[in-house]
């Protein structure tokens, strides 16, 4: 094994609880900022193909017709996606099915379920963990040029950065499998841009790339499981080899071919939009009180925020009604870090002034 670049650092010691996840902080009674699904109803356009199909469940799903409705949006084959239950479950098929990797390395701070689903089958797991410093900007030569599986998500949970395409891209390599989540790319808006900037999606032409999708968020599905993986035939006929039958629902293949259509694909890029614009609200109300730092600039549904007492903060707010992610479960932060979901602007200043006040308290 290659001597570790700087930064490197093997899953040795105390760990942070990688099974945590914001739904066991959002429960019954509080103000979810700890979720990142987008809370509005599905419009009728995606409820009612879903809602059709609960008249024919005796038929076993065919996901014939979802994974082409996928396959045009991204302007590829149908052997070109797989369809899951959800994304977390392209992290298990990944590790279940790729028993040969060597030396996988996960990119930190990043969704925990990836290095979860590899040790749960039996990977030893290497970090790359990125500095706050540094805005958690990835510089691609701190990964082992002999790491033959790469994961790392863009945007990346739960830091909120949009890693730039040409910078994911340089990862790439024969031999290596690089795995891009891009759960959260629909979120995501740049000026003069019309898609999603920074998505590798419809990228072809990189050798072992994996890229991971979830509908669940911007659609709030998160209770329906729908997701898929991109990318080359033979590497997703290995995953294909290690899933169940019948994984995905005949609900969740309607929630995905309604997904892909244009009419979905014009209602996300303004979705995304307003977020963008809720989100700048939702930064500019948090730089304006004192202790508290954003880190970088946030592309997504969530902005990362340090501050001082961090732990005892979140717990006051839960107390006051409120619940924010807690940081420590994320390898590279701690106690000092919360991560805030971007709601609409009202419930945005009414966190602030509740955050504001908890923090004079």
């Amino acid at each position: 094994m290659s001597d570790q670049p700087s930064g490197m650092v093997p899953t040795v010691g105390a760990e942070p609880d990688l099974a945590h996840h914001g739904d066991a902080e959002a429960t019954e009674g509080l103000i979810d900022l700890a979720v990142n699904v987008r809370q509005a109803a599905p419009p009728a356009w995606l409820a009612d193909p879903i809602a059709a199909t609960l008249t024919d469940l005796a038929r076993y799903p065919d996901p014939t017709a979802a994974r082409a409705a996928v396959a045009a949006r991204h302007g590829r084959h149908p052997n070109e996606v797989l369809l899951t239950a959800g994304a977390a479950e392209g992290f298990v098929l990944i590790a279940q099915a790729l028993r040969g990797v060597r030396r996988p390395v996960v990119v930190h701070p990043q969704f925990t379920e990836p290095e979860a689903a590899l040790r749960a089958a039996g990977h030893p797991v290497e970090r790359v963990l990125l500095d706050p410093a540094d805005d958690f900007r990835l510089d691609p030569s701190r990964v082992p040029a002999d790491a033959d599986l790469v994961m790392i998500g863009n945007p990346t949970n739960p830091t909120s950065v949009l890693h730039a395409a040409r910078t994911l891209a340089a990862l790439a390599r024969p031999g290596r499998v690089l795995v891009v989540d891009e759960a959260f790319a629909d979120t995501t808006v740049a000026p003069g841009h019309p898609g999603e900037p920074e998505s590798l999606a419809e990228r072809c032409d990189l050798p072992g790339l994996l890229v991971l999708r979830s509908l669940t968020k911007t659609w709030g599905l998160a209770g329906l499981r729908i997701g898929y993986l991109l990318g080359a035939p033979e590497l997703l006929t290995r995953l294909a080899a290690v899933q169940p039958l019948w994984a995905v629902s005949t609900p969740a293949l309607a929630a995905a071919s309604a997904c892909a259509t244009a009419v979905a694909v014009q209602a996300e890029r303004a979705i995304a939009a307003d977020l963008a614009a809720d989100r700048d609200h939702l930064v500019a109300r948090l730089e304006d009180l004192p202790g508290v730092r954003v880190v970088g600039r946030p592309a997504s549904a969530f902005v990362l925020l340090h501050l001082p007492g961090g732990s005892a903060i979140r717990a006051a707010l839960r107390q006051r009604g409120w619940a924010v992610r807690r940081g420590d479960t994320f390898p590279g932060l701690g106690p000092d870090w919360l991560r805030v979901a971007v709601r609409d602007r009202n419930t945005t200043d009414a966190f602030i002034e509740v955050l504001r006040e908890t923090m004079e308290a």
